[in-house]
Order: structure tokens, then C-alpha cells, then sequence
């Protein structure tokens, strides 16, 4: 790999930035696609699908071989409650980096989250260490706007793959006229799930885990503009 190109790769992995390395196998020839150029290359339609599916391989031309190099997925869920006890390990299972936050210490113990990141305190803090991008999918469980509302908007402005909030149709109701008043575009709020997790009569916090896994794991495979899945 030439050096310019191993040093702009490098500096897409720092920044958790994806980026596509195309190489014409027959002549050599090497190039860097950041992952927001994507959808401006010839190529367009093939690398972003590639993006989404987070696998290298030829291309039916033959010759034309793309590297994938994407940040791996990450999970940041707001409130420890009963369902974020069921949907760590299974994200975890999935692949995901989880972080738990919550301001509340009587549900963010340790006792009660061991197996990943924990952080007891408010999300305007919290954040600082774990700055939401593209490559992140948001959670907001505590039904509580002050600690739910800020993340909401942050992982909107992030532009994070995936933002999902819980609370019946009535609650997000109100929840969109709270965030239009903190300047969200309707388009924006469009991009918010909620009621959270794909419709499947979930009741259970086991079962509404499992509906947001797969939501999240929709949005991250199929781009943001997939259609929620249907029960």
C-alpha cells in the first residue's frame, strides 16, 4: 500500500471514519474512499453497499478489489433500566461496544451492569467520553426528558446510524415538540424510532431488548433510510 494512502487510512481509523481502498488487481493502481464520499464516486452504488455490509471482496468485474475498513459499531444506552440489563449482552453478543449511561446511581451499579462500560453520571458529561458519530446507534429507555432529550439531540447532530427512543406514539408526540423547540429539523426527528424496536407485540424487557437489537442491526446493515421492519 503507498504511504499516502496508509497515512489517510490511518487518520479514517482515528477519527472512526470509514473508508475503502480500491485496488485495480491487474494494474496496481490503488485509491482511499472515505466513507462520505461514497455515494460521489462511480463506483457509488457498490461501495455503499459495501459500507453496510462491512465486507471486502472483487467486484463481478474481475479486477476491481475493495478493502472495507469500517469503525466497529457501538451501542450507547441511556438509562440503566431493566431493559438495558437484557439488550448489553445480547448487543454485546452481536458485536457491539456498549456504554450504559445513566445519572441515577440506584440503577447503575456495577452489580447490576458487569460487563460493560458504566458511566454513572449525567449524559452532558458522559458524552465527552464517549462522543457519539456515525457509527453510533443511540438508545434513550429512562422516559425521563431531562436525561433522554440532550443524547436524542446529540445523536442527531452526530448523525449516529441509529436513534431510537422509548414511550408510546402520545409520548413522542411530545417529545418532537420539546426537541423542535431545541432547533431539531422535522427531517431530523424523522429519523427517530420511536415507539423503540421493531413491532413484534414485545412485553417483556427480554422481548423489547430483542426488538431493539434488531432494529438496530436493520438500520446498520440496510443504511439509515431502511424502512422499519414490519411485523
Amino acid at each position: 500500500m503507498k504511504l499516502d494512502i496508509l497515512r489517510e487510512l490511518n487518520l479514517a481509523r482515528h477519527e472512526r471514519r470509514a473508508a475503502i481502498v480500491v485496488t485495480d488487481t491487474v494494474t496496481g493502481e490503488e485509491r482511499l474512499v472515505r466513507g462520505e464520499q461514497a455515494g460521489r464516486d462511480p463506483l457509488a452504488a457498490e461501495l455503499e453497499k459495501r459500507l453496510h455490509s462491512a465486507r471486502s471482496g472483487m467486484l463481478e468485474d474481475g479486477r476491481t478489489f475493495l478493502t472495507v475498513h469500517v469503525p466497529p459499531p457501538r451501542l450507547v444506552v441511556i438509562g440503566a433500566v431493566h431493559i438495558s440489563q437484557a439488550l448489553a449482552p445480547i448487543a454485546k453478543i452481536a458485536g457491539l461496544d456498549v456504554t450504559i449511561i445513566d445519572p441515577r446511581t440506584a440503577f447503575a451499579s456495577e452489580e447490576r451492569f458487569s460487563d460493560v462500560t458504566l458511566l454513572a453520571e449525567w449524559p452532558e458529561g458522559a458524552l465527552k467520553k464517549v462522543p457519539l458519530d456515525a457509527f453510533t446507534a443511540l438508545a434513550a429507555l429512562t422516559h425521563d426528558p431531562k436525561i433522554d432529550d440532550m443524547p436524542i439531540l446529540a445523536a442527531l447532530k452526530a448523525r449516529a446510524f441509529y436513534v431510537g427512543a422509548l414511550g408510546s406514539r402520545k409520548t413522542h408526540g411530545k417529545r418532537v415538540e420539546r426537541l423542535m423547540g431545541e432547533g431539531a429539523s422535522a427531517t431530523d426527528l424523522e429519523r427517530i424510532h420511536a415507539p423503540i424496536g421493531v413491532d413484534i407485540g414485545a412485553q417483556s424487557p427480554a422481548e423489547i431488548a430483542v426488538a431493539i437489537l434488531a432494529e438496530i442491526i436493520a438500520a446498520l446493515r440496510r443504511g439509515r433510510q431502511a424502512e422499519r421492519i414490519a411485523a
